[in-house]
């Protein structure tokens, strides 16, 4: 198995007295703005400021295809893959016009679609392969791919730095990419497959237990990995799962914020928490998607998320939702007044 390395430093709680002094003498009852509380103190950690700032902020979309898929585990063809990311050139998928909306560019990555684009403008360029092998019958990935993978996600993130970027979003594409998630989610936290494993795209009851079959038969393949995450990666995920994954740990690395999307994105933080745990506490996790498993993978990370709206989408749509609450959280930290500047008698 080739070696992939990674030291993530923890987020500092130096400044965590005056920061949560800031907090509770702005001009409100101890703890009345709730989670955006505890929202504010997360990215003044993180970006180690009593004043913090979110510059150029991005959603970054990861696309890959998936060997699975010929199991017939999706209600969607695999061409629909390729044909959303140039949707996504296009400005005309959901996570387009809400990313409008919110005011972030949006980076769309080819990690391993089964599609030659060609020089399309405005894609990233970074295929591993053409799709990764099927997950029922071999490895998805050599352990070389993986790791050329996660160190590719990682570059992107250390290119996006240094041109101003300190908050950035992901989301992913990639039909029977529920599948990949669900594997891994079983084979990290070691949650049983009937709650792993959800409708994804839309199946119907026999094509839900078509799929759940097919998971097994894959799952059956390797013995326990919850201590082996680059092995279950190379086992089960998918290109863009994990070259998300290395984006995440190297967002980290470079004192990003990282917002969290639904269940594929989340299976991508759950592989790179495994690798570097403190990558946590960079994570902010945005909603808990209506897809099966999601809130046992939430879970197997002690994550909270944001919101709860029965999205189900993917493609980054829900992390951008929840820019708006991360900008909130910044603005009430910086511009609310304080119970002297206002001249506003406190409770004592």
């Amino acid at each position: 198995m080739t070696a992939f390395t990674v030291r993530i430093p923890p987020v500092s709680t130096a400044l965590d007295t005056a920061l949560q002094h800031k907090i509770d003498t702005k001009t409100k009852p101890l703890g009345a703005l709730g989670r955006l509380e505890a929202l504010a103190l997360q990215i003044g950690r993180v970006q180690q400021s009593l004043t913090p700032r979110l510059s150029q902020p991005q959603v970054v979309v990861f696309a890959g295809d998936h060997g699975i898929a010929l199991e017939g585990v999706s209600a969607y063809p695999q061409d629909v893959t390729w044909q959303m990311v140039m949707n996504f050139l296009g400005g005309g998928a959901a996570v387009n016009v809400l990313a409008r909306d919110q005011g972030l560019a949006v980076q769309v990555v080819d990690a391993g679609v089964n599609h030659d684009f060609g020089e399309v403008p405005g894609l990233v360029h970074a295929k591993i392969a053409p799709g990764t092998a099927n997950s029922a019958v071999q490895p998805a990935m050599t352990s070389e791919q993986a790791v050329a993978a996660l160190e590719r996600g990682r570059a992107l993130m250390r290119e996006a730095r240094e041109q101003g970027c300190n908050v950035v979003a992901f989301g992913e594409m990639g039909i029977a990419n529920t599948s990949a998630a669900s594997l891994l989610l079983h084979k990290l936290a070691e949650v049983p497959l009937d709650v792993a494993t959800g409708r994804g795209t839309g199946v119907d009851e026999a094509g839900l237990q078509r799929k759940q079959a097919v998971l097994a038969r894959a799952a059956a393949r390797t013995g326990a990995l919850r201590e082996q995450p680059l092995q279950a990666l190379a086992e089960y995920g998918g290109f863009e799962i994990a070259m998300m994954a290395g984006a995440m740990l190297g967002a980290a690395e470079a004192g990003m914020l990282v917002l969290v999307d639904g269940f594929i994105t989340s299976s991508a933080m759950l592989v790179a928490s495994r690798l570097a745990p403190e990558v946590l506490g960079y994570a902010v996790f945005a909603h808990q998607s209506a897809e099966r498993g999601h809130q046992a993978m939430l879970q197997a990370m002690q994550a909270q998320p944001l919101m709860m709206l029965d999205l189900r989408l993917g493609e980054g749509t829900g992390a951008v939702l929840a820019y708006s609450l991360v900008r909130a959280a910044v603005a009430f930290l910086n511009e609310m007044a304080s119970f002297e500047s206002a001249g506003v008698s406190n409770k004592d």
